[in-house]
């Protein structure tokens, strides 16, 4: 770490702000964002599209300037020394842009020369670029040809060639199979564990939140609504403590109507029925009331009913319910 690095945050968002136009015809795209990460921190920055997320993300960078606020990286002004900056940040954008007609090898040397690292230094950064990023097969393959899904993993490539200490990616996991997907979010855990690296994740697939996000910071029209770990989050939804039930189709009285009844049941979700190899099932989310032990219930009428049961699971809330009441369906 050089001067300036040796801080508590290493990405620090003050009050950053960005308008387009002027006028009657000025937008707000974003307004007073706020919040850091600290080393080891993955940081899921959460938003409908539309929100705000790109663009705070180019602030970010130093691709954007703020209309107003500033945005701090290992101690230093993104505005004020901006190639201080960037030799300290590995930045994967939207759509992981490359030159189309370079191959993969060819353009992974040409980012290490333009990051300084010659010769010997530079060779073993590409090879352990490439071998992180899992890019063997393709090296010699011009980018233009390639599947959407290695395109992205040329980008990522080139956002920790020089193992920077702040990590941005936009849509890392963009077009990745859910092999490629689970090998990326495997080396962004890897990265932030064991470099001590910051790493903001900007996406829309919560799933990705859950399995790699320490912190969620969600935004809806420019502003920040939640700032939180994901656990937290999720443990404000409706479905903390809902319980999961599959059974097989049991003749007399509806499963259905049995649950709704039960003094500690809120609401019953129809999750409609299935062909399984384990035969006909049908499957419903109780809902509980505030405060009432709804999986004992459940199991009880389960038990009374002679109910052949399947699956039965206790939910632990669910991010996707919070982030619908948190942003309203806001979009730009």
């Amino acid at each position: 770490m050089n001067e300036g690095d040796s801080v508590d945050s290493l990405i620090r968002l003050e009050r950053l702000s960005k308008c387009f136009g002027t006028g009657a015809t000025r937008i707000s795209a974003v307004q007073d964002v706020t919040f850091s990460v600290g080393p080891g921190e993955v940081l899921g920055f959460l938003g409908p599209n539309g929100a705000g997320k790109s663009t705070t993300m180019k602030m970010l960078t130093g691709y954007l300037p703020p209309t107003s606020g500033r945005a701090v990286v290992c101690g230093r002004d993104v505005q004020a020394d901006p190639m201080w900056v960037k030799e300290r940040l590995g930045y994967l954008p939207e759509g992981a842009p490359a030159y189309p007609d370079m191959t993969p090898e060819s353009f992974l040397k040409f980012c290490a020369r333009v990051r300084g690292l010659m010769g010997k230094t530079g060779a073993e950064a590409v090879s352990r670029a490439v071998a992180l990023t899992h890019l063997e097969g393709v090296l010699r393959q011009p980018i233009e040809t390639l599947s959407k899904g290695f395109k992205r993993r040329v980008g990522l490539a080139q956002a920790v060639l020089h193992r920077p200490p702040v990590l941005v990616m936009d849509e890392p996991t963009d077009g990745l199979d859910p092999n490629q997907k689970h090998e990326v979010r495997k080396l962004i855990r890897d990265m932030a564990r064991e470099g001590g690296r910051a790493i903001v994740l900007s996406t829309h697939i919560l799933e990705e939140v859950e399995a790699v996000c320490t912190r969620v910071v969600v935004i809806a029209r420019g502003r920040v609504v939640a700032d939180s770990t994901p656990a937290s989050l999720a443990a404000g939804s409706r479905y903390r403590g809902a319980v999961t039930i599959s059974l097989a189709p049991p003749t007399g009285r509806s499963p259905r109507d049995v649950l709704a009844s039960l003094e500690e049941a809120a609401h019953v979700e129809d999750l409609g029925a299935a062909r399984t190899p384990a035969g006909d099932l049908v499957t419903y989310t109780v809902l509980p009331r505030a405060g009432k032990d709804l999986l004992g219930a459940v199991e009880r009428a389960a038990r009374a009913g002679g109910w052949r049961v399947d699956q039965m699971r206790l939910e632990p809330g669910r991010l996707d319910d919070v982030f619908r009441d948190l942003t309203g369906g806001a979009s730009r």
